[in-house]
């Protein structure tokens, strides 16, 4: 037993860290932008990739990256995906210019695709019971909310050194994290052949509409280029359901969708991510344009909003033993809608503070939405499955919070009619949470097993 709790423990460890460096890489690069173009030149297009690229890779490539990690094994598409994660961030530390730097960051999304799912199978593999593994999850997202939240802090502070020394920080904790890995326990791949056409189709249908969704941000989505990438993705999916229909191994059980709790923890990851990044885009947008704050001042006006999440996010999983995760879940989603409303209808002349401390209802939904979400999706799904079900769920959650900036951002860019835009923007953001507040009523109740 007590190896087994060793072996456990180092997986756990192991998916933290990559949950953590992911993650961090998601956030930390924006606050360096000014510093790598004096350094590296080039124009805001290429600014702009530097974070797209790698919004754009991992978001398209999460469903495939599940799907091959049933197939590889979770302990080995984890070190795998983690292991390339750290050599793209060595190339991104020593890139010569901005067009390198692109590229690597390309990769880096690439391999973080792969790392996320993977971490997310290892848990369902480490901890088969469902009580221990609620625990491990919470655990779990305790990587993704201190990357939040330290991220633009972290990134600020070591790019008065070096802004080079951002992607270096993922060395040593990439290598600490593969030395844990080697302690888990191996798994068992799945002796299944690869769906090509579902892959091929899976990419082409997420790398489109990712891209669609990312330039409709900057464009608007009447945009000739946003609309042949949105054409482009739904003949992807369309593609991509046949594919499954017709193949003997689909890279999607067909299955999978039978299952209510999947279908609604898919839709609630979705919906959150609405509410927890098109928030902070919005507001932090209002505050420094129509308030004329600083990034510093506004960082800090967030901060109890992204603290609460972090503080609470241990207890979620005994919240969720004590509650129930159903009334956990739609508790959370309630809480995100009641915000997200209560800062669209405060003035726009209202004190820092009030938007502060609502703002804070908004960051509840980080330790009661996510991690009961994710840990009964694990348990809704058969231990060859967690992979692709992970995939499934963090593309919903990635297409939300990218279609989130896109539409936001077309709002808040009409001419004359920044503050409508901004109250638009939480209204649309307020709905979707109440509607999936309401769809998460539908959740089964299951007895938790100790």
């Amino acid at each position: 037993m007590a190896s087994r709790d060793r072996h456990a423990g180092a997986a756990l460890a192991a998916a933290v860290l990559g949950f953590f460096v992911v993650t961090l890489d998601a956030v930390v690069v924006n606050v360096t932008l000014p510093t790598i173009r004096a350094d590296l030149g080039g124009g805001v297009a290429g600014l702009q990739w530097v974070v797209d690229g790698y919004t754009l890779m991992f978001a398209a490539l999460l469903l495939t990256a599940g799907s091959l990690s049933d197939r590889l094994g979770a302990r080995r598409a984890f070190g795998l995906g983690l292991a390339a994660f750290v050599l793209a961030s060595v190339a991104c530390g020593f890139a010569p210019a901005l067009g390198t730097l692109v590229a690597a960051r390309f990769v880096q999304g690439t391999a973080a695709a792969a790392v996320m799912p993977a971490s997310m199978a290892l848990l369902r593999e480490a901890y088969p019971e469902a009580r221990a593994r609620g625990r491990a999850v919470a655990v779990w997202a305790m990587g993704g909310a201190v990357a939040s939240s330290c991220g633009p802090v972290l990134g600020g502070a070591l790019t008065e050194v070096d802004w080079r020394l951002i992607f270096f920080l993922n060395v040593p904790v990439g290598a600490v994290a593969l030395v844990l890995l080697a302690r888990a326990r191996r798994s068992a791949p799945r002796a299944v052949p690869f769906d090509v056409p579902g892959q091929v189709t899976a990419a082409v249908a997420m790398v489109a509409l990712t891209f669609g969704v990312i330039e409709a941000g900057a464009r608007g989505f009447g945009d000739p280029v946003v609309v042949a990438a949105l054409a482009a993705a739904g003949l992807g999916m369309a593609g991509f359901v046949l594919a499954q229909r017709l193949a003997a191994h689909p890279m999607v059980p067909p299955g999978l969708f039978r299952s209510r709790t999947v279908v609604i923890t898919v839709v609630s990851g979705f919906a959150f991510m609405v509410g927890y990044y098109g928030l902070p885009f919005v507001v932090s947008l209002f505050l420094q344009q129509e308030r004329g704050l600083t990034a510093l001042s506004t960082g800090i006006v967030f901060l109890p909003m992204m603290l609460i999440g972090l503080v609470l996010t241990p207890f979620s999983a005994r919240l969720a033993e004590r509650l129930g995760r159903k009334s956990l879940i739609v508790t959370g989603l309630v809480l995100m809608t009641v915000g997200l409303a209560a800062v669209a209808v405060l003035p726009a002349s209202a004190s820092l503070w009030a938007f502060a401390a609502l703002m804070v209802l908004v960051g509840l939904g980080g330790p009661t939405v996510s991690p009961p979400a994710t840990a009964g999706l694990l348990d809704a799904v058969p231990h060859a499955q967690a992979g692709v079900a992970s995939g499934v769920f963090n593309t919903s959650r990635q297409i939300g919070g990218a279609l989130a900036v896109a539409v936001f951002g077309g709002l808040l860019a009409r001419p004359g009619a920044f503050v409508h835009g901004a109250q638009a923007s939480l209204w649309i953001a307020a709905g979707v949470l109440a509607l999936t507040a309401i769809l998460a009523l539908f959740l089964p109740t299951a007895k938790e097993t100790s």
